[in-house]
């Protein structure tokens, strides 16, 4: 790991050094560059409240950084411009005893968990007109592929990502992607699916498209074509809409479907799987109620990456996820925005999800069931000299319930203590 480190701070170095002499060589480059540092403090505790548990506890105190640098782009029709980002976190306890708690990296020789982890990236960007390649490192936020910003280090991907908007209310994306940096890895490693059984059988990398159109201001629809190199192709629907009921109501809804289905080599096997979920919410003043039903059809878990890099464009995205083999699950979800009360800044949710009807290779599929319940305050310092800073407490609780009755291994409750602050240089 520290070899890892050594190596990702020579990149960083070399990558400032190419972006110091820039500077120097177009004003654009510089006026238009930001530099920002966020920090993010994070207690995470996870107690198992089952007898048989292999551990009773885990988690961790942790401070995270990421620096991230951003040129801007040189002057003439076609432009370039630079980025980098580094990511550190320290952890301030919760190591001896405990066990991998999907924050900070696990030394299995030690018996616990990593003091202090890292990575770096650079991106290259290139722009033309309303046109932007990026290569190097990204972080994208698609249906087919999504980072993860829920713990320390952000889940962060290698390849080239092409974004253009040449043609008024249509977005266009595509690209490759051939290696992964999971939320609790220093390294970057090929993409290999997350299914539970340990086997990693890397594919050489993601192909994907997409476009995004605009039909009005309030209505949207997406495509998006993923091809995993043989291991799965997905296709994926999805369509925004938001409907203003009265002048007091809005109503929003979100439809979703994806397919996938086993590509090339099949290093998986067979993948069928199919999922569908609507997502409908009513807002009016600081109030929102939401209602959302997801549906997995086939013989498969919906795929995810190593690492449990996730996918929030499953309507029913949770800490649990609920994208197991023929789960049909729903969420009864409620949302305050205190700036009704003319507190701006402070925020409350609360979700109750269910998953049943889980195949899990038996034919007890009324009896595997899964829930989970969240609450979340979280409050954003609005003005003054502390302007931005964050704190947010969430709270999940989890329990399952697979065949015969039996409480299962994930019965959990778990709190999280976070404190974030973007330092705009």
């Amino acid at each position: 790991m520290r070899s890892s480190l050594t190596c990702s701070r020579r990149v960083w170095l070399i990558g400032c050094a190419c972006f110091a002499q820039s500077f120097a060589a177009n004003a654009d480059f510089v006026e238009d560059s930001t530099v920002a540092l966020g920090l993010r403090n994070a207690y995470i505790d996870r107690d198992f409240k089952q007898h048989d548990a292999a551990k009773s506890r885990v988690g961790s105190w942790t401070q995270g950084f990421d620096l991230r640098v951003s040129s801007g782009y040189t002057e003439g029709p076609v432009q370039f411009g630079v980025e980098t980002s580094t990511q550190w976190a320290y952890r301030l306890d919760g190591g001896g005893g405990r066990g991998p708690d999907s924050v900070i990296p696990y030394d299995a020789s030690k018996g616990e968990q990593v003091r202090d982890y890292g990575r770096t990236g650079v991106t290259g960007k290139v722009k033309y007109s309303q046109t932007e390649v990026r290569v190097g490192e990204l972080r994208p936020r698609l249906p087919v592929a999504y980072i993860d910003d829920s713990r320390q280090l952000v889940t962060t991907y290698q390849g080239v990502m092409v974004e253009s908007k040449e043609w008024s209310n249509l977005a266009l994306t595509a690209g490759r992607i051939n290696q992964i940096a999971s939320r609790e890895s220093s390294n970057r490693e090929k993409i290999y699916l997350m299914n539970g059984a340990n086997i990693r059988r890397p594919s050489d990398g993601l192909n994907f498209a997409g476009a995004t159109y605009q039909f009005s201001p309030n209505l949207s629809a997406t495509y998006f074509y993923g091809q995993l190199e043989d291991i799965y192709q997905q296709n994926y629907l999805g369509l925004s809409n938001r409907w203003a009921l009265s002048a007091d109501y809005t109503l929003l809804t979100e439809l979703r479907y994806y397919q996938n289905r086993e590509d090339g080599q099949a290093l998986y096997g067979k993948i069928d799987n199919k999922s569908y979920g609507a997502m409908t919410t009513v807002k009016t003043g600081g109030h929102a109620l939401g209602v959302g039903y997801q549906r997995m059809l086939g013989d498969s878990a919906f795929p995810l990456f190593n690492g449990y890099a996730p996918q929030p464009y499953l309507v029913n995205w949770s800490t649990v996820g609920f994208f197991k083999a023929n789960e049909a699950s729903w969420q009864l979800r409620y949302d305050y925005d205190f700036v009704a009360l003319g507190v701006p800044g402070l925020r409350f949710m609360t979700r109750y999800l269910r998953g049943s009807g889980i195949d899990r290779g038996n034919n007890d599929l009324d009896q595997n069931v899964e829930s989970e319940r969240n609450f979340v305050f979280s409050y954003v310092v609005q003005s003054g000299a502390l302007k931005g800073l964050g704190f947010e407490w969430r709270n999940i609780d989890v329990k399952t319930r697979y065949g015969s009755g039996r409480a299962s291994g994930a019965d959990y409750a778990e709190n999280r203590l976070i404190t974030t602050y973007t330092w705009n240089f």
